[in-house]
């Protein structure tokens, strides 16, 4: 049996997906899409059950990817568990009345029951579960309540009857239903309603904005740096000695020693500059970027559930209207920091072709994944905050050009905003774990492969003696127009597997400050990694990732060399 979680974005599914599943869970991408669902085994007294955590949607009328996604998988569901804002019923209604006309079991969950309590809003299930012709259970995911019920109950979904079914106009038959189902107080003044208010008022919400990020980055900055050290010296202590033995083993020189091992600095391994496959090949993705990666994915899964994220969408709307896109675009902006390829794929939840082309081509020419951040922090902040912050103000200034130019060239106008904000809200933190497991182990299987893959094309390179000849095939660019060694040609073919081996290949040939910022900056902006370029072919099409590449090839050539001659006459 095939059961569907669907409801509206922002309800709590994900946290009634991890009371009834478990651990056992599992990552999917909808056939012919790169739109992710969840599915795991619910137990029941009958025997097991698949239960799907189907993408947010307001209607059986999609507007993006991620909608179209949820709706189609209706046809293959038995039971669909219904998942709707107790204290936000009436819009939620809107899909529960099409639901209903699918002729498929139905069940109504009214989740995070205790936040109308707290609201003072009093629903008579009873009479609302007659209204409606099928199960109505109350549950509060973040404290289990109501959960036992709902499997308990599970074998009397059913579907809408004649006498229950609504009308035409299925919006003032939810009006109808809540008005003879539910009763609200008037708008309260407490504390969170003010926090609330005040975070997306159009003085106090930018502040409020810059302090999130602020702190957020903050935090990751430090957290990272604690985990970097915690896992660097757990590198040393338990893999250097068996890397040592290997070393040992294959003669401490050598093709073979180089490739597995790397070149030894003053005859030890030096797991930053060595660039052996189980030496630099392990130690970047995995005591390097992880720890980067993990506090950041903490940080926004927590800014995600406690509803802070669609006000961030609100507070920056009227500046990405200017870029020709929405404010809900920050959600994917914020994902790609993470990872560009989840950040890119976040872009089905965009309406139109316009939007989605435009996000994407920020994503991948602007918004650097942690990864590379965290490389760049590194090789940058031993030589001063100064070049740190020309990079960051370099990206920024591009980021507002890049999209500013293509809201004026790409045919079309921006959507309005259509945003659901949730009440602020505790995480959920088992969910919140489970959610940061997926993440992390993605990155993971992700990108091993690749950072593995780019130090062994470095040595085979340097090996083959191919080296000298990219450096001559690019020096009219690299050295001509960027001002950088020949040997930083290597570097951007590795990008193109992996942008932080990239970063971290700057790092052995000495260059002065200036070169660094640049170097940085064009490794920032151009081709993005070839898990992103996948991506970006799937959910673009050829002819709009033609015109990504198109756009980044001239930003990289403009931005590079413009910025070398302004670092060379500034005297930086």
């Amino acid at each position: 049996m095939r059961i569907l979680l669907m409801g509206n974005p922002n309800v709590g599914k994900s946290a009634i997906f991890s009371h009834l599943t478990g651990t056992h869970v599992s990552v999917s991408n909808y056939s012919g899409t790169t739109v992710e669902y969840a599915s795991g085994t619910l137990a029941l007294e009958q025997g097991t059950a698949e239960l799907i955590d189907t993408p947010g949607t307001f209607s059986m009328n999609p507007a993006n990817k991620a909608e179209e996604a949820a709706v189609a998988m209706l046809g293959d569901a038995d039971v669909i568990i219904n998942v709707t804002d107790a204290g936000n019923l009436e819009r939620n209604l809107y899909l529960t009345l099409q639901l209903l006309q699918t002729g498929k079991p139905v069940m109504v969950v009214l989740n995070m029951w205790d936040e109308a309590r707290k609201k003072r809003i009093k629903t008579d299930t009873e009479k609302l579960e007659k209204r409606l012709g099928v199960p109505v259970i109350p549950t509060s995911a973040i404290s289990g309540e109501g959960i036992a019920m709902l499997k308990s109950r599970l074998p009397e979904a059913r579907p809408g009857t004649s006498s229950t079914l609504p009308g035409k106009d299925l919006w003032k038959t939810s009006e109808q239903i809540l008005r003879d189902t539910q009763q609200s107080p008037p708008e309260s003044t407490s504390a969170r309603m003010k926090l609330d208010h005040s975070t997306v008022h159009p003085v106090w919400g930018p502040a409020w904005a810059a302090l999130v990020m602020l702190l957020s980055f903050l935090i990751v900055a430090v957290a990272g740096d604690a985990l970097h050290d915690l896992l660097g010296d757990l590198f040393e202590f338990l893999w250097l000695p068996v890397a040592t033995l290997g070393s040992n083993l294959l003669g401490g020189s050598g093709i073979v020693h180089n490739i597995i091992i790397g070149e030894l600095i003053d005859g030890k391994i030096d797991f930053d500059e060595s660039f052996g496959l189980i030496t630099t090949g392990l130690y970047i993705p995995l005591a390097v970027v992880l720890p980067f990666i993990f506090s950041f994915y903490v940080v926004l899964s927590i800014l995600e559930d406690v509803g802070y994220l669609p006000r961030l969408g609100v507070v920056v709307d009227n500046l990405m209207q200017r870029m020709g896109i929405q404010g809900a675009s920050v959600v994917p902006m914020m994902l790609g920091i993470g990872c560009n390829v989840p950040g890119v794929m976040a872009g089905r939840m965009l309406e139109t072709r316009r939007e989605r082309l435009i996000v994407a081509t920020l994503i991948a020419i602007v918004v650097p994944c942690v990864a590379q951040q965290a490389m760049v922090i590194g090789l940058l902040g031993k030589a001063g905050a100064i070049g740190l912050v020309i990079v960051y103000a370099t990206l920024f200034l591009l980021w507002i050009l890049l999209g500013w130019m293509m809201n004026l060239f790409l045919k079309g106008e921006p959507n309005e905003l259509l945003i659901d904000l949730p009440p602020y809200r505790l995480p959920y933190w088992p969910s919140l774990v489970k959610k940061n497991y997926m993440r992390m182990s993605g990155f993971v299987r992700g990108a091993l492969p690749y950072v593995l893959l780019g130090v062994l094309v470095v040595n085979l390179f340097y090996t083959l003696g191919l080296i000298s000849y990219i450096s001559d095939a690019f020096a009219p660019v690299i050295t001509g127009l960027f001002g950088l060694p020949g040997e930083a040609g290597a570097a951007l073919i590795v990008g193109f597997l992996r942008k932080d081996v990239a970063v971290g290949m700057l790092a052995p040939l000495g260059m002065e400050l200036q070169q660094l910022i640049v170097a940085s900056v064009v490794l920032m902006v151009y081709f993005p990694c070839v898990a992103t370029f996948v991506v970006l072919f799937k959910e673009l099409g050829l002819r709009d990732l033609l015109v990504l590449i198109g756009i980044m090839v001239v930003i990289v050539l403009i931005t590079g060399g413009g910025l070398n001659l302004l670092l060379h006459y500034s005297g930086i």
